[in-house]
C-alpha cells in the first residue's frame, strides 16, 4: 500500500488490530498511546513482520497540548500522513451528578477535543496533498442518550456528526471521513470504564473483526459503518420510530449491572 498512517490508542484493542491490519497491507505506521512498552513491542513485531516503518509516539491524548505535540513530531520526522485513524477514547459508569467531574472531563478532551485537534492539524496537510483518509472510531452509542454513561454516548453523537460533516466539506477532494460504530467489543474498554457485569458484553465482537470491517469502510469512503448488520437495522429503522421515554428506558436497562 505504500501510505502511512497515524493511530491513536495503538497500544491494544482496536487500535492496535488496526495497525496489524496496515502493516499487513504494507504501510508504515505511527502508533500513538501512554504506554510507550506496550507501544514498542507492536512497534518490534510489526517491523520484523511486515518490513515496514514504525515510529512510536508517547503521548496522553486527555492532555490539552497532546495534539500539537504529536504532529510536532511527525513534522519533525518528515513524514505525510495518509491516513489518520483517531481511535482512542474511554467511557465510564454511573449517574453524572455522582461521577468524578474530572474523569468526564478528561474523557471529552480524549473523544472529542483532542480528536478534533489532530483532524485538523493533519487534515490540512491531506487536502493541500489531494490525498487521505480518516476514521473516526465511534460507537453504536452515538445513536441514543446512554443514561449511566450520559457523556461517554455524548461525546460519540459528536464524533459521528463532526465526521459527517467534514466528509461534505472535503467533497470535490481525494480526501474522506468515516464514522466506525462498533457495538460491544471485547477490548481493556470493559475494565477500563468499570462496565463488567453488563450483559451487551456477553456476546461482544472481537477487536480484530472490528478493525477489518472500519478500516476496509474507511479506504471504501463510507460515511458511517456499523459492524453488525443487525445493529444497523435496529438503530436506523427501529430506534427513530420509539417513543423517546421508551428509547431512554431501554438505553437505561442496557447499561444496568446484573
Amino acid at each position: 500500500m505504500g501510505s502511512t498512517a497515524l493511530i491513536t490508542g495503538a497500544s491494544g484493542g482496536i487500535g492496535a488490530e488496526l495497525a496489524r491490519y496496515h502493516a499487513a497491507r504494507g504501510g508504515d505506521l505511527v502508533l500513538v498511546a501512554r504506554s510507550g512498552d506496550k507501544l514498542k513491542a507492536l512497534q518490534l513485531e510489526l517491523e520484523n513482520a511486515h518490513k515496514i516503518k514504525v515510529m512510536v509516539v508517547v503521548a496522553d491524548l486527555a492532555q490539552s497540548e497532546s495534539a500539537d505535540q504529536i504532529f510536532s513530531a511527525t513534522e519533525q520526522a518528515g513524514l505525510n500522513i495518509d491516513i489518520l485513524i483517531n481511535n482512542a477514547g474511554f467511557g465510564g459508569h454511573g449517574k453524572f451528578h455522582e461521577r468524578q467531574l474530572r474523569k468526564d472531563q478528561a474523557m471529552m478532551q480524549v473523544n472529542m477535543v483532542s480528536l478534533v485537534n489532530l483532524t485538523h492539524l493533519y487534515l490540512q496537510g491531506m487536502v493541500q496533498r489531494n490525498y487521505g483518509k480518516i476514521l473516526h472510531v465511534a460507537s453504536t452509542a452515538a445513536f441514543l442518550p446512554g443514561p449511566l454513561q450520559a457523556v461517554y454516548y455524548a461525546t460519540k453523537s459528536f464524533v459521528v456528526s463532526f465526521s459527517q460533516a467534514i466528509s461534505q466539506e472535503l467533497e470535490g477532494t481525494n480526501v474522506t471521513s468515516t464514522a466506525l460504530c462498533p457495538g460491544a467489543v471485547a477490548t481493556g474498554f470493559v475494565s477500563a470504564g468499570d462496565l463488567e457485569g453488563i450483559k451487551v458484553w456477553d456476546k461482544a465482537a472481537t477487536a480484530e473483526s472490528v478493525a477489518k470491517c472500519g478500516y476496509d469502510a474507511m479506504i471504501k469512503g463510507d460515511l458511517v459503518k456499523i459492524n453488525e448488520k443487525g445493529l444497523s437495522f435496529l438503530l436506523n429503522w427501529i430506534i427513530p420510530f420509539l417513543p423517546r421515554k421508551t428509547i431512554l428506558k431501554l438505553s437505561r436497562q442496557a447499561m444496568e449491572k446484573s
